[in-house]
């Protein structure tokens, strides 16, 4: 007689459940943010989350309104391709990001470099590990300013933010073509080419 096994159950996801594994996984693991790049649970679909260009979250269309759950939800995003996932140790549900997971709101000239400070509380200083980078609209040239908060992830650079830098602005020769830029520990970063500059 063949064995009967039990029928799988198949739990949808929400952001209830998605938090409750998040804060168990911060209990179990040390301080700092947890290893989702070592996290591989089952694929769960897709869940009703939204991050929108200005770093507000949404859940089902509404303003998620507490910030320590953002912050929360902000420790277990994972970027995989294109694809934007939530990873806890037993589930992993895509999102929507409709730029970057995360807005730089504010930097300040340290010693070190730019320190860049984000919505959800991520402090980095820009360089090797943590470049800028500028991507312009093909049509209209309007700049948008990234800088990579932890792997893969990156920060658009709020427009109060970009003009501070844009004042700290110098010349330097990327590839034998002079670009005006930023620097931050000890690299330079492009912005627009100086020949574009009136």
């Amino acid at each position: 007689m063949a064995k009967s096994t039990p029928e799988q159950i198949i739990v949808t996801p929400s952001a209830e459940s998605l938090a409750s594994s998040a804060r168990a996984a911060a209990k179990e693991g040390k301080k700092g943010l947890p290893p989702v790049h070592l996290w591989n649970p089952p694929f769960c679909g897709d869940i009703d989350m939204r991050i929108a260009r200005d770093g507000t979250w949404f859940y089902m269309g509404t303003p998620i309104g507490r910030k320590e759950l953002v912050n929360l939800f902000s420790t277990i995003i994972r970027r995989d391709g294109d694809d934007y996932f939530l990873v806890t140790p037993v589930e992993k549900v895509g999102i929507t990001v409709d730029d970057a997971p995360f807005v730089a709101i504010d930097f300040d000239k340290t010693y070190a470099g730019l320190q860049f400070l984000t919505n959800v509380g991520d402090e980095v200083v820009a360089g090797p590990d943590h470049p800028i980078r500028v991507v312009r609209d093909p049509e209209t040239g309007e700049p948008s300013p990234y800088v990579l908060i932890r792997a893969n992830l990156e920060a658009l650079i709020d427009r109060k933010s970009f003009y501070r830098l844009v004042d700290l602005g110098e010349e330097d020769l990327v590839d034998g073509v002079a670009w005006f830029g930023v620097r931050s520990h000890d690299v330079f970063f492009p912005i627009i080419p100086a020949a574009e500059l009136s």
